[in-house]
């Protein structure tokens, strides 16, 4: 099945995990997908993530992260730019989410990474997603 916005379809899986209380999540991968799990990890939002090698195609396997108090790590998901509108800024643009407690992630020159890493380094990209 093809799936116009894979990275919205990722947010979506994530989400629906959480809200049912699994454990863990799998997806197909991508190297896109792959970076934003690897963010997710390094910020903490999620436990872990593995590549699992398939005959038709691999997946990633993400660990979801909750609290003491069975409440999930992440307490939102936002797609900002999309298929139909790309949204884009500039190093002194770059959105700061919830006042610094939730994470921008930005498709950069350089790479994938957060709005903080982004801002740091002094260029501006494709704002992907809101996590909180």
């Amino acid at each position: 099945m093809t799936v116009t916005d894979p990275i919205a379809d990722m947010l979506t899986r994530i989400r629906n995990a959480l809200m049912a209380r699994h454990d863990n999540v799998k997806i197909p991968a991508s190297k896109m997908k792959l970076s934003i799990a690897r963010i997710l990890k390094e910020e903490g939002f999620i436990t872990d993530y593995e590549v699992i090698k398939g005959k038709p195609h691999r997946d990633i396997s993400i660990r979801l992260r909750y609290m003491e108090d069975n409440k999930p790590a992440i307490a939102g998901l936002k797609r900002v730019s999309k298929p139909g509108l790309r949204v884009y800024t500039q190093k002194r643009e770059i959105p700061r989410v919830y006042g610094g407690l939730g994470i921008a992630i930005v498709s950069t020159s350089q790479g994938v990474r957060t709005g903080k890493q982004a801002w740091q380094q002094g260029s501006g990209g494709e704002i992907l997603c809101y996590v909180w």
